[in-house]
Order: C-alpha cells, then sequence, then structure tokens
C-alpha cells in the first residue's frame, strides 16, 4: 500500500509541476533540494507515474555511491509499500536487483557510463536523473557529458534532470541548456529546522592531516566531543569522519558508553546500512559515518552532528604515477550539508571541531574530482565514447592537459588505445569489465598466464583494497579474504565472480593473446608462463599485480628500502612483514606522504625477477651508456627495468663522441675548477677578464658559464682526449685558454700591450701586475719609483693601474693612482715614519727627481763607482 501519508510531507512535492513543465518544455532542468525534501525519492516515483497525476514513464536515477542508490532504491519500495525489485529496483556493481515492472531503476553513476557504452540512445528510458550532481564526482560529470550528447544527437526526447542538494546551480543550468541557454532551475524548499552552531577545536593543537594520516589526538578529542553532545542533548547523534579506519578507531574510544554505535560507510554491511536508515527503536545511537551521509542518506532521529572537519579525496601524484585518497581539511559547503542533518526533523545543534576563525580560511567549495583524480578510467571512457581528446564534449570543467597526458601513457601501455588516442579493439574489451584499465589489463592477460578464477580474485583484492587489518602482504591478504567472514571478504567473492563472469562473457578468443593483446614476455621476446595455471599463490599474485601495476615493480635496496621501476623508493612499513626481507616485490597499493621522498608500501606481493621482467616488459631496456656518474666518466652495457639496472658490464671500447659528451657534462656539473689552474693561467684569465670588462668585445668573457658554454672552442683537443675524471684533471688551463683570444680578427697580438703582464719601472724591474681586483694593482718597492711622475696606465692608457708602494721589507706603505701627487703631499709622512727603521736606505728629500734604486745606499753608491 502506497504510504500517501508520508509522500504527502515530503517538500519536493511543491516543486513538481515546474519540473513536469521543464521537462515537458526543453526536456532539462537543475531541481534544487535540499537533503530530506524528497527529491531523491518522491520525484522518481512522480516522473514515472507511480504516483500522482503524471503518465507512466520509465526513470533511471543514477547516484554517485553504491550506498546510496541501494539506500534509495529501499526507500522508494517502501514509500509504495512494495519489495525492492518489483516497480522500484536497483543495480550496482554486482549486484541486480529489478524485475519486469520496474519503472524506477537506480544505478550508481559508473553502472550508467557502462550502460551508455553498450546501448548509447538508452532504449526504454524515458528519464534520467542525475542526483547529488553538486558532489562533482568524476563519473557524474561524465555521465552528463554523455547524455547531453545523446539528447543532441540520437534522443532529443530523452528528459534530463540534474538535482542539488545547493544552490549553486547555474554551472549545471547552462550545460544542460547548451546553445539555446539555461536550462530552468527548479527549486522545493526544505522544512529545516535551527541549528545552533557549537564551536569544540582541541585544548592543544593537532598535527594536520597528510595523506591518510589523521592525528590521534584529533580523534580522541572528537570522540570526546560526541561524550559532550550525548550529555548536552537529546536526540541521536551522527558524527562525520573521513574513513573507514578512523570511523573504527572512534568506534572502539567510545567503547563503555551505553548508547549504540553504529558504522556507515561503503564498506559497511548492507544489514548496517538498513539498520541505520530504520531508525532507532528507543536505544539512543550514534552513528559515524562518512561524507556519504552529507547528502545522499538521511538518517532519522538525528538532532545532533559532530563535524571533525575532514573529508577524504583521491589526489595522484603524476610524476611518481602514485593515486591514493588524501585527508583534507572539508569545505565551507560541506560543513553546512553536514551541519542540516541535525535540523531536518527538529531544531538541532552542530558541534564543529574547529575555531571560529579557522572556519574562514576553509575553502568555499570541494575540488571537482576531474581537476585532482587520476583519469586513466575517465580517458578510456571518452575515448570508448569517440571524442578522446573531449573538445566535443559538454564539461563543467576540462580535465588538466597534465593528467591526460599521464592517463593517455597508461591507456597506450595497455592497449588500450592506439597513437592517436583512439581506442583500440583491446580497449573496448577492457573498458567492458568495468575495472580501472590497469586492473583490466591484469585481469585479461593474467587470466591467460595463470587462469580465470584466481586472477579474477586477485583482481577483486586491488579494486577495493582490503582492511589494513589484512595486511601489507597481497597473498595472505588474499587467503584471509579466502577464508574471512567479514563483510569486506563478502563483497570480495561477490566481485571476484563478477569479474571472472566478466571475462567468460568476452568470449574465448578474448580470453586468449590476440591481435592488440598484451603478452606477457620476459627479455627472450618469449611468453611467460612460470606462474602458470599450477603456480602457487605468491606466483599468481605477484605476476597479476606486476601486470597492474609494471612500474611499481620493485628491487630491494637493503632494510626495507626498495627502487621501483618508475625511479621512486618504497619503504615497507610493518614491522616483521615478509615484504621486508623480500628481494623483488610487485607494490599494488603505495601512497608517499607529504614530507617523505619514498613512497609507503601498503600492499605488495613476493615475486622473483622473472616475474618482474615478464610483467614488465615493455619497460625493459638494453644499450651502452656512457655517462658521468660519481665524479667520473662510465661507460658500460646496461640491462634495466625502468629505473632498476638488473646487469652492467664495463664497455672496453665505448664510442669517443659519447665519452667526449661525457665528460662535457663533468664539466659542466662540476665547474671549470676541475682543470688544473696553474698561477700562469689563473693570471691570464684575469687578464682576459679585464679586457673585457674594460673594452667589451673582441675581447671574450671567461666567467665560469662563459667558459662552460664555450668549452668545445677552447678545451676541444683535450675533450677528445679525455676518458675519465684523471684526464681533465690534467688539462692545463691556461694553455687552452689562450684559443679564446681574438687571433681571427688580429686584436690577440695586443694582449701583452693592452693588459701587460708585467710592467718595468723605473729602477729595471720588471714587476707582475695583478688584474684580480676592481683595478689593475702594481705593488713595487717605493724606492723603485723614485723619479717617475706619472701612474702607469694600461688598456690603451684608459685605466691608471693602483700602485702598492712598499717599504723595503715588503710591506705595504702607501697606495696611490697619482704618483706625482703622493711625491707632492703624501711621500713627507711616509719618509718620517719609515726612515728611521729603514736607515740603510734612501730617503731623499725630492724623491720626483731622485735616481730609483732597489738596493740600500752603500750598494748603490758601489754600483754607480
Amino acid at each position: 500500500m502506497i504510504r500517501d501519508d508520508v509522500l504527502s510531507l515530503l517538500p519536493a512535492r511543491s516543486a513538481l509541476p515546474a519540473l513536469r513543465e521543464a521537462l515537458d518544455g526543453p526536456g532539462s532542468a537543475v531541481l534544487c533540494a535540499p537533503p530530506g525534501t524528497g527529491k531523491t525519492t518522491l520525484v522518481p516515483l512522480e516522473l514515472a507515474g507511480l504516483v500522482g497525476p503524471g503518465p507512466g514513464r520509465r526513470v533511471l536515477v543514477a547516484e554517485p555511491r553504491r550506498i546510496a542508490a541501494r539506500a534509495a532504491a529501499r526507500r522508494m519500495a517502501w514509500l509504495l509499500g512494495e519489495r525492492v525489485g518489483e516497480r522500484v529496483g536497483f543495480t550496482v556493481r554486482g549486484e541486480r536487483r529489478v524485475g519486469p515492472r520496474t519503472a524506477v531503476e537506480v544505478v550508481t553513476t559508473g553502472v550508467l557510463l557502462q550502460r551508455l557504452q553498450r546501448d548509447p540512445e538508452l532504449a526504454g528510458v524515458d528519464v534520467v536523473v542525475l542526483d547529488e550532481c553538486h558532489e562533482r564526482h568524476l563519473d557524474a560529470d561524465t555521465a552528463a557529458a554523455f547524455l547531453l550528447d545523446v539528447r543532441a544527437a540520437l534522443r532529443p526526447e530523452l528528459r534530463l534532470v540534474a538535482a542539488s542538494a545547493t544552490t549553486d546551480a547555474a554551472g549545471w543550468a547552462a550545460l544542460l541548456g547548451g546553445a539555446e541557454g539555461s536550462a530552468p532551475v527548479v527549486t522545493a524548499e526544505g522544512v529545516s529546522y535551527e541549528v545552533e552552531v557549537v564551536w569544540a577545536p582541541p585544548e592543544r593543537p593537532v598535527r594536520p592531516a597528510h595523506g591518510m594520516r589523521v592525528d590521534p589526538a584529533l580523534l580522541s578529542h572528537v570522540a570526546g566531543v560526541v561524550r559532550r553532545a550525548l550529555r548536552e542533548r537529546s536526540g541521536d547523534v551522527l558524527c562525520f569522519l573521513p574513513g573507514a579506519g578512523e570511523i573504527g578507531r572512534v568506534a572502539g574510544l567510545l567503547a563503555g558508553v551505553d548508547v549504540e554505535v553504529l558504522q556507515v560507510h561503503g564498506r559497511a554491511p548492507a544489514e548496517v546500512q538498513d539498520a541505520v536508515l530504520a531508525g532507532g527503536d528507543g536505544v539512543r545511537r550514534v552513528v559515524l559515518a562518512t561524507a556519504v551521509a552529507e547528502s545522499s542518506l538521511t538518517v532519522p532521529g538525528v538532532r545532533v552532528v559532530v563535524d571533525c572537519g575532514l573529508a577524504r579525496v583521491p589526489r595522484t601524484d603524476h610524476a611518481r604515477g602514485l593515486g591514493a585518497l588524501a585527508t583534507v581539511r572539508a569545505s565551507r559547503a560541506a560543513a553546512r550539508q553536514r551541519a542540516g542533518r541535525a535540523g531536518r526533523e527538529a531544531p538541532g545543534a552542530v558541534y564543529r571541531c574547529w575555531s571560529e576563525g579557522e572556519d574562514e580560511r576553509l575553502p568555499r567549495f570541494p575540488d571537482p574530482e576531474i581537476k585532482v583524480a587520476e583519469l586513466s578510467a575517465f580517458a578510456l571512457q571518452v575515448a570508448c565514447w569517440g571524442d578522446p581528446s573531449t573538445a566535443g564534449l559538454a564539461l563543467l570543467d576540462p580535465p588538466p592537459a597534465g593528467a591526460m597526458a599521464a592517463a593517455r601513457e597508461v591507456l597506450g601501455a595497455v592497449g588500450a588505445v592506439d597513437a592517436d588516442g583512439r581506442v583500440t579493439e583491446r580497449g573496448q574489451r577492457l573498458a567492458r569489465l568495468g575495472v580501472h584499465p590497469r586492473l583490466a589489463r591484469a585481469l585479461l592477460d593474467g587470466a591467460r598466464e595463470v587462469g580465470v578464477r584466481r586472477a579474477a580474485e586477485v583482481v577483486a583484492l586491488l579494486s577495493e583494497e582490503p582492511p589494513r587489518s589484512y595486511g601489507d602482504d597481497l597473498v595472505a591478504a588474499w587467503r584471509q579474504a579466502r577464508r574471512g567472514g567479514d563483510a569486506y571478504a563478502g563483497r570480495w567473492r561477490q566481485e571476484a565472480r563478477r569479474l571472472a563472469s566478466a571475462v567468460a562473457g568476452l568470449g574465448p578468443e578474448d580470453a586468449e593473446a590476440g591481435s592488440g593483446s598484451a603478452e606477457v614476455r620476459g627479455r627472450s621476446g618469449g611468453a611467460v608462463s612460470g606462474a602458470g595455471g599450477a603456480g602457487d599463490d605468491d606466483a599468481v599474485a605477484g605476476l597479476v599485480a606486476a601486470l597492474a601495476f609494471p612500474e611499481r615493480v620493485a628491487r630491494a635496496r637493503g632494510g626495507g628500502s626498495f627502487l621501483m621501476a618508475s625511479g621512486t623508493r618504497a619503504e615497507t612499513g610493518e614491522a616483521g612483514s615478509r615484504l621486508r626481507e623480500a628481494r623483488w616485490l610487485a607494490v599494488a597499493v603505495a601512497d608517499r606522504p607529504v614530507t617523505s621522498a619514498s613512497a609507503r608500501v601498503r600492499l605488495a606481493a613476493v615475486i622473483d625477477e622473472a616475474t618482474a621482467v615478464a610483467a614488465a616488459g615493455a619497460l625493459y631496456s638494453r644499450g651502452e651508456e656512457v655517462r658521468w656518474a660519481d665524479g667520473d666518466v662510465v661507460a658500460r652495457e646496461v640491462e634495466r627495468l625502468g629505473a632498476i639496472e638488473l646487469v652492467t658490464r664495463p664497455l672496453a671500447a665505448p664510442d669517443a663522441g659519447a665519452v667526449r659528451e661525457a665528460a662535457g657534462e663533468g664539466l659542466r656539473r662540476e665547474g671549470v675548477g676541475l682543470l688544473r689552474w696553474s698561477a700562469g693561467a689563473v693570471a691570464l684569465r684575469q687578464r682576459m677578464a679585464f679586457l673585457h670588462g674594460e673594452l667589451g668585445e673582441p675581447w671574450p668573457e671567461v666567467s665560469d658559464a662563459a667558459l662552460l658554454e664555450r668549452a668545445g672552442e677552447w678545451l676541444g683537443v683535450e675533450l677528445d682526449r679525455a676518458r675519465r675524471r684523471a684526464d681533465l684533471e690534467r688539462i692545463d688551463a691556461g694553455a687552452a685558454l689562450g684559443r679564446l683570444l681574438p687571433w681571427a680578427s688580429g686584436d690577440a697580438v695586443r694582449f701583452d700591450a693592452l693588459a701587460p703582464e708585467r710592467i718595468e719601472v723605473p729602477s729595471g724591474s720588471r714587476v707582475r701586475v695583478d688584474y684580480g681586483g676592481a683595478q689593475p694593482v702594481l705593488a713595487v718597492k717605493l724606492q723603485e719609483m723614485f723619479g717617475q711622475q706619472e701612474s702607469p696606465r694600461v688598456a690603451d692608457g684608459r685605466v691608471p693601474v693602483l700602485v702598492h708602494l712598499l717599504s723595503p721589507a715588503g710591506h705595504p706603505a702607501a697606495v696611490t693612482a697619482d704618483l706625482a701627487s703622493f711625491w707632492r703631499d703624501g711621500y713627507r709622512s711616509v719618509r718620517a715614519e719609515l726612515r728611521g727603521r729603514y736607515p740603510k736606505h734612501p730617503w731623499p728629500e725630492d724623491p720626483s727627481t731622485a735616481e730609483p734604486t732597489r738596493y740600500t745606499t752603500a750598494r748603490s753608491k758601489r754600483d754607480r763607482s
């Protein structure tokens, strides 16, 4: 019996006339209605003609999550007084409950995409409702783009509703309206009671979440806030946490509290989900939930919300090929959604585990998944749809170019697309398996090697990561799932059966190695069957995992550290795990903490080198390598698996050009200081630098950067002869540097005149000029300059030399660039200071006319006589 009493109270009823008018007119609409108004339950029933006056239609409702799809179908069936599978049914991955009378079918957006790929016209479907589209899940965005394509090209009569729990509907309205303008926005006002906000930040600072890690101190605080809310408020408590792991830990911290604690997340058993949605039976409840309870589910009896302020979102490190979930601060939009759950049935309260000041710094909305997710599955979907560039698709946000390039590289490696990005026959088969393209490749190719059943079982483990309690050893997790009686084991068995059936459904030709398939080959090129049907669990799990993630096969470096073929280091974290002692691993799940350069191994299988090379054969290379490494020229023959060196042999006769390039690279890395710089070479370089600075061209620049850039010009012969570091260290830099002088123009012959190495002073001595400072310096004993009126000049007389006048013992006595002025004004004080200290040397009254000498007074007299 239809529950008209409940249906009549749902606020979405007020929006139905406008919604019907929009669908009968332009054929599309955006429906904005808060949670609890009936947009997910009443609206599909009305549009299908199962309640109300409308004509009978077949309605497809797409939900972003399996738990929401099941819940919506059960709720609508209950409203009709029926069981699921009669006039209301649902289809999720691995489970389908529909019948011949089904008029409303609830599916996940992933199932909708699969159905559109098989049957773009959606034969028999009259209306598609994309529910919770404001959450911006990638599958929902993709499905909307495909449906708009279908409306434009195949079925203009197909009606489309984008249902949102927020009023931020302008983007969706413009998207659905297309060239004809915005689609109508229909709003249903919810009956929302006042919700009091209680700010409840931790007393002491907690560490920010990173990766999958949440500070235990925050979880303890959340549990304390739940206890506080139970004391201060009445009604059930709904507590939002980022993931199943945090839910389990907070549930443990609430042990002993006199309430029923329920856990709601994507992995929760169906009976637990049903119990939550059915409401309490007089016993007070605390419901610990992920974001699935923000808008997809209505939990009756809730008067209090405790919000930890975190959310879990996909993130991808494209450089390392690592995709994972990351814990981030929830947006303000999400916080509003969560708080609203406390005011659905009566006035309530929300306890926010952060300060009011922090609230202003939160992001307004969550990032669209297309901006942050790994896009291989999306790229395969659009390639199968016939638009691999996405240029013709109506998307709210375009995919990032870098992420799409990385995705196409993955698809090319598994044979799913050709060089132009167009889907191959093999890609079509991979897409039909309903898992990530990597896992689809592992399933198809692994089935040929180890058998369909076992390949399907391992892929099922990889498609939904096992609970942390299963450990980091893939084989141990596989065995536990086989014998386990928990909810995960049940879902795993169901998914394994589905995958095995899907492979069988492709037909025997598709399950064999054929055109377009990526055969598993070793170094010799022959197919590898070492992990064949009779292989042990290690061999089977390792091969399948390595086929899925070939760039993550890893070789031990010692101490639980590994190097993956991608070049990323990885660390095994669990003490006592047998993975730490393995020589090779096939890493299935890894993430990289924000503060670490290494990835952490979350799930892996022990393999041998043959399996690694077999699965990652596309990464195998063999060739000669001449490069600068560890401070020397290294010439060797190398066999590699990506970044992993398998075998190295020294090269007896390396290519001379390659050696020269390697030596040049060493010089660029270590600088010109690697060469032999004598005092004369240093002085030559200083003289050249002086002329370049004063006169410019044609005198060359001789800075480190300039010398390295022109190394081939001035070191060509020596570089050709260099075979190792020692050869570079023997090169006379001064002899080579002279080649840069402007010989071709003839200016080089003037070099010694413009920047003389030595200058003859009045005493007849030839004194070296120092060009190492800002101005050339001539350091000479004072008596040797007697009689010279003008200071020496260089660079065609443009630059005066700074004369450092020294005492007879060679100590500085005076500095001048104007000798005449010094003899006239400065000499008297110097003479007074030094004549008593050096009485044997001449100190004439008038040095400008005195005879220069380098000797004592007595010696000078003897020489004259």
